[in-house]
């Protein structure tokens, strides 16, 4: 195995168990090492100080999956890792009731650039990175023997990968190309917590299913019962879903994509819910909000009558609005106005959901940011519920870069 060799001073967050090492950090990089080597870390002492692989045509040169020395990198090194995250995941939340979660969560479970998400009996991958991509094969040989899925459909973010520019690869569309293993279905279902729900893993935003939200639809229930809910940026209804099995008395979704709103309703078909308590608009979520405050509300006068159209309940759960570490302060201000439409339209003992994916936008941030959004439109606004990772999106402690969702229950006053 190559060694590369750590600059003392730079060798702190690896001793610390950071998962990412950057190429200012090594002292020497040969030519023509290809990405998805192996290779082994070493100080300017030469102890040994972590296994990775390497990642050309990106600032993060390894990518580490290993603090043991004899450590063997073949298909058994997969098996061992994928073994330990099912095991996570069977024991504390598969069940009767919940058959989808993350099964591999890149580098919070020791596989850096691969994420596998277990929908039923079918499994969606993505290889974020060129390097894991290089590892294809034994890893899908490793999950095929672990989990025994009826399919493998291969997901991954062409985007990202494009990013890496020269690396000679190139991310195929093809259906025929992504099917790794076994069949895929154009949509399977998916039960959580008890309740179904249709997924497209082929064509769907992501994986096909936002399984990190998993928790905080469960904790919507509590404040639902006989109540308006508005759930914006609602892709497949998934929130709308767990409010109507609570009861609510209407719930109204909103995305401005189509084929979502109509995969949302088929979901509330699924559950065998009633369609009349239930509205789908295909439109821009921040028009939408603007519309129903200018026309419906003024600041300050908010009716206490719920036959009049308000909602008690508004949930926001955007899609990442800072992708870029040099956009935060922009990504804020949309995270702010949509808040503030919410706050204005909210009565008294209202709740707001408000959620954000964005990696690059801390929880700090966050609640400065619902701060002031309360105090932009006058509103008091407490804090029942806060909300980051499930138990199966965990997070390395060392590795803050992860850590990417936040979601907050508020009361407003």
């Amino acid at each position: 195995m190559i060694s590369l060799m750590v600059f003392n001073k730079r060798r702190g967050p690896i001793l610390g168990r950071h998962p990412w090492v950057f190429s200012g950090a090594l002292k020497h990089i040969p030519d023509g090492l290809a990405s998805g080597t192996p290779v082994k870390l070493v100080d300017e002492n030469n102890h040994f100080l972590a296994q990775g692989y390497f990642n050309s045509y990106s600032q993060i040169a390894v990518r580490l999956w290993s603090w043991d020395e004899d450590e063997e990198i073949n298909e058994d090194f997969f098996i061992r890792r994928i073994e330990s995250a099912n095991n996570l995941r069977v024991n504390y939340i598969a069940s009767k009731k919940t058959d989808s979660y993350r099964l591999i969560n890149s580098e919070n479970d020791l596989l850096p650039g691969l994420i596998v998400d277990k929908y039923a009996d079918y499994l969606s991958v993505q290889f974020h990175t060129i390097g894991m991509e290089q590892w294809k094969d034994q890893i899908v040989s490793a999950l095929v023997k672990i989990i025994k899925p009826k399919g493998i459909y291969e997901r991954s973010d062409a985007k990202k990968l494009s990013r890496e520019k020269g690396s000679g690869i190139i991310v195929s569309k093809t259906e025929e190309n992504n099917l790794l293993h076994g069949k895929m279905p154009d949509k399977i279902i998916i039960l959580e917590n008890g309740l179904k729900f249709y997924v497209d893993i082929k064509g769907g935003q992501k994986t096909g299913f936002f399984l990190d939200q998993r928790e905080k639809r469960e904790a919507l229930i509590k404040y639902v019962k006989g109540k308006n809910v508005l759930n914006c940026f609602s892709y497949t209804g998934g929130f709308s879903v767990y409010a109507l099995s609570a009861g609510a008395k209407k719930v109204v979704s909103v995305d401005v994509s189509e084929p979502a709103l109509e995969l949302a309703r088929q979901n509330v078909e699924l559950n065998g819910f009633d369609l009349k308590k239930c509205e789908f608009i295909a439109e821009d979520v921040k028009r939408y909000l603007q519309d129903l405050g200018d026309t419906k509300y003024e600041r300050y006068e908010i009716t206490k009558d719920s036959e009049s159209g308000q909602f008690d309940v508004i949930i926001l759960d955007p899609p990442a609005f800072v992708k870029d570490r040099k956009k935060i302060r922009e990504g804020l201000l949309g995270y702010r106005r949509i808040n503030e439409q919410a706050l204005q339209i909210l009565p008294d003992n209202g709740i707001l959901v408000s959620a954000s994916c964005s990696a690059h936008v801390s929880l700090d941030d966050f609640r400065f940011m619902l701060s002031e959004s309360a105090g932009h439109t006058g509103r008091t606004l407490q804090i029942l519920e806060t909300y980051i990772h499930g138990i199966d999106h965990p997070e390395l402690v060392a590795f803050m870069e992860g850590e990417y969702l936040k979601c907050v229950f508020g009361r407003v006053r």
